[in-house]
């Protein structure tokens, strides 16, 4: 059986039902990937920051550059190393050494700052939380960078856009 979520992405409905993070008594554990197969995984992420006209003006005139250096070269570390540092983050996510990681930053046609990060790996488990947390760490350091011209920087959205390999592929339409 499928069901539409959010009108945005389908999933087989018996394959979500449960949290997979609990034990039988209720009480948290990591899920145990130790019998399962490795395949090849891969997730998409993207966040999306609204800045100030001000701000933005101001990243333009400079080639988005600041006092602390250029605003999207410093994000795309930043979400690098958050991506690798996932496990240390998030509790009961699995440490993992991921094959690759790949940020792209860009302004679209709204003058947002959109982030993508894409992380892969050949595992027993996904990649989807490290993919979110390297555009989640990403934003926050352009907010980091740009903060002294504005708090009115908005990180209007954090997503997932596709996961592939495991149990459930996953495309947000």
């Amino acid at each position: 059986m499928y069901s539409c979520q959010n009108t945005t992405s389908v999933v087989k409905k018996e394959d979500m039902s449960e949290f997979t993070h609990l034990n039988k008594k209720g009480q948290p554990a990591i899920v145990d990937v130790g019998g399962k197969s490795v395949t090849k995984r891969k997730a998409v992420a993207q966040a999306i920051i609204s800045l100030p006209d001000n701000v933005l003006e101001a990243l333009q005139q400079d080639d988005f550059k600041t006092k602390k250096g250029s605003v999207f070269q410093i994000a795309i570390i930043a979400g690098i190393m958050g991506a690798k540092k996932t496990s240390e983050l998030i509790p009961l996510c699995h440490p993992i050494g991921l094959d690759n990681c790949n940020l792209q930053i860009e302004l679209n046609d709204q003058n947002d700052i959109v982030i993508e990060c894409t992380a892969s790996i050949e595992a027993k488990t996904g990649v989807e939380m490290e993919a979110l947390t390297g555009a989640s760490v990403a934003a926050l350091t352009i907010y980091d960078m740009c903060k002294a011209l504005s708090h009115d920087i908005v990180i209007k959205e954090i997503k997932l856009i596709e996961k592939s390999g495991g149990k459930n592929d996953f495309r947000r339409a």
